[in-house]
């Protein structure tokens, strides 16, 4: 298990909170559940309504969606979709290696909205992002 100084030190190299203080990041990572999966592991199910998402600490995953299947590494974060609206999953990720990964429920990602407004900007730019690199695919 990763030390609360461990957990700061990673989650400052995870985009959606590169504008968050030090001292925010502290109280994050105490709510954050530290997760392990092994390889062929399924972190989440399409269709499923869950109300969570993973940062990636360690290893690669595969997204799986009808149109398209990505790889994604540490420092990504997966299931923010679903913890903005609510809705079923939109895609299964498996583990490809072993992974590590922090899972953040919707109340706690609220609550850190809610003390520091940076984090959702971090979050649209995020999806902003990801809006992009679809549109360029299918552009």
């Amino acid at each position: 298990m990763l030390l609360a100084v461990e957990r700061v030190a990673l989650l400052r190299h995870v985009d959606i909170f590169a504008r968050t203080p030090g001292r925010v990041l502290a109280g994050i990572a105490h709510v954050l559940e530290e997760v392990d999966f092994s390889a062929g592991a399924t972190l989440m199910e399409a269709g499923a309504v869950e109300d969570w998402l993973f940062i990636l600490v360690e290893g690669e995953v595969e997204v799986v969606r009808p149109d398209r299947r990505l790889r994604l590494y540490a420092g990504s974060v997966v299931g923010e979709m679903e913890v903005l609206d609510s809705r079923p999953r939109s895609a299964t990720i498996t583990a490809v290696t072993p992974v590590r990964a922090f899972r953040l429920s919707r109340d706690a990602f609220d609550e850190a909205v809610r003390m520091r407004p940076e984090i959702a900007l971090g979050v649209i730019g995020e999806l902003i992002a990801k809006l992009r690199e679809t549109h360029e695919r299918t552009g």
